[in-house]
């Protein structure tokens, strides 16, 4: 026997799924109280001032004072290869994340390709390989590099984070900091003519901007590092596992890419 669907249950399970999971004032109402004093005037009083981090807000960016910073640019900045990047970043000890992952989760791809593509952390099938975009998301990402012409024989892939976050959870500022350093590096040494940036964290941390991936995808900024005589193009656009939850956005995301195999055309 089948149960009825709860149509409350469903419309809260989409509420949440939209990300109304937050309450809009700061004191309760009931809303389904009698109808005839449902919509009397409430009292109001004054809110106390917000706090400077909220329920789900991140702790603040580290800044290059922080030692783990410290530390990553000065192991980063001292690699001349690829080959010493990496050897730098498996005796970096300023991230705890590599203390739960079980790999190094570095690049993959032909290192010197023309686009270079960066999206956000290892998942699970990514930890257990050791390479980035090979779950899911990854099967995504090769179909859309196919249908621009590339593969990874002629692609660069990396992430923000070098190990996986507990759970696939969002990376903190911390970590995020803590990795920048060497993903700098790691563009300078792989000089792409084009940047991708795969979702919302890879473009807010490498663009240095606050606005969310919908309003930042669509349109050529530029990466620039302190390492770099000069900017790099790069397009923003969504992450592969965000397209895999949101079919309807693949899209925006074809339309990217197609702006990105004309941008690669024209630098060739």
């Amino acid at each position: 026997m089948t149960s009825t669907p709860n149509p409350m249950r469903a419309a809260l399970a989409f509420q949440l799924e939209a990300g109304a999971d937050e309450a809009v004032a700061g004191v309760a109402r009931r809303w389904y109280r009698d109808p005839a004093t449902a919509l009397a005037p409430q009292p109001t009083r004054a809110l106390p001032p917000a706090p400077a981090v909220s329920a789900r807000a991140l702790p603040p960016i580290a800044t290059s004072d922080d030692p783990a910073t410290a530390t990553a640019r000065a192991l980063a900045a001292a690699a001349t290869s690829v080959d010493e990047l990496k050897r730098a970043l498996q005796a970096f000890d300023g991230c705890a994340l590599k203390d739960t992952a079980t790999n190094l989760v570095f690049a993959d791809g032909a290192f010197g390709a023309p686009l270079m593509l960066i999206g956000e952390a290892p998942g699970r099938e990514e930890d257990r390989d050791g390479l980035p975009f090979v779950g899911a998301a990854g099967k995504l990402l090769d179909r859309l590099l196919t249908a621009i012409g590339r593969d990874r024989s002629n692609a660069y892939i990396s992430n923000i984070l070098f190990w996986r976050p507990p759970g696939n959870r969002q990376p903190t500022p911390g970590e995020i900091a803590a990795c920048l350093p060497f993903v700098e590096r790691h563009i300078e040494l792989a000089r792409p003519r084009v940047i991708v940036l795969l979702g919302g964290t890879a473009a807010k941390s490498l663009l240095g901007r606050s606005d969310g991936i919908t309003r930042l995808r669509g349109q050529w900024l530029a990466v620039q590092t302190a390492g770099m005589e000069h900017p790099v193009p790069a397009m923003a656009t969504f992450h592969p596992a965000f397209l895999l939850r949101q079919p309807a956005q693949k899209r925006a995301a074809w339309r990217d890419f197609l702006a990105i195999r004309a941008r690669l055309d024209a630098e060739s």
